[in-house]
């Protein structure tokens, strides 16, 4: 079901999928995040996938899962910033949260959704537990050259207004700010799980490794052989997420 999420940018497009089966009692509940725009389809076309995996997850989970585009993705009203679309993750998890059909949330996110998820499970405890697949550990790549990279975030539309962002400095500060590395610290003792793949050209394996090891190894850690950087579209990250759920003991 096409439905829409309020956040302070505005309205955000996203998709619920619930069971096939409504069981009658609330069940388990999990929000996806995608990563940013690769410049070779840009912003119309990030996340676009995501409702077919929330719909198969449900299906075959039997959870409720909501697939949704940050601001500046998709048909997301906004323009990116990194403080922006925590924000939007936040209004997700808060949205999923008010389903009376929803006992719990969980999030997971791949790529920059990842470390995103891995940062606001770490500022919020009441999230049950978090999946990141091919998630960085940091946004120092990005940060230590904000000037280009707020021309890539024009250049693959997330941003289409050229008077945003209004303060510069404050924007790429943002870049900084959020620490990937330290949120997975604070995860456990609630479910935790790392994939990587091993041919990750964009982000190293060393950097789960290091996710790993900030969560004193109470991670399942998953490393996939000769996978590159776009988990999503490896049917073995797939179903090692569905497994994570279907482990979740709700």
């Amino acid at each position: 079901m096409d439905t829409v999420v309020a956040s302070g940018a505005g309205q955000l497009a996203a998709h619920l999928a619930r069971p096939r089966q409504r069981a009658g009692f609330a069940r388990p509940g999990l929000v996806l995040c995608h990563g940013f725009p690769a410049a070779e389809l840009g912003a119309p076309q990030a996340g676009a996938t995501y409702p077919e995996l929330a719909d198969w997850l449900a299906a075959e989970a039997n959870w409720t899962v909501l697939a949704f585009n940050f601001r500046g993705a998709g048909s997301s009203a906004g323009q990116f910033s990194l403080r922006g679309w925590m924000a939007d993750l936040r209004a997700a998890v808060n949205w999923m949260r008010s389903d009376q059909e929803v006992s719990g949330v969980w999030v997971a996110g791949f790529r920059d959704g990842g470390s995103l998820a891995l940062c606001l499970a770490g500022e919020d405890p009441d999230i049950k537990g978090v999946a990141a697949l091919a998630a960085r550990v940091d946004f120092e790549r990005w940060a230590s050259d904000p000037r280009r990279f707020l021309e890539q975030a024009r250049r693959v539309g997330v941003i289409t207004d050229r008077s945003f962002p209004p303060d510069p400095d404050a924007w790429s500060r943002e870049l900084r700010e959020l620490r990937p590395l330290t949120a997975a610290a604070a995860v456990p003792p609630r479910s935790f799980l790392v994939v990587h793949g091993t041919e990750d050209s964009v982000v190293p394996i060393v950097e789960a490794r290091a996710l790993v090891d900030a969560a004193d190894n109470q991670v399942e850690f998953r490393v996939l052989n000769g996978a590159g950087h776009h988990l999503r579209h490896d049917p073995r990250a797939v179903a090692i997420l569905l497994g994570w759920l279907e482990r979740q003991g709700v």
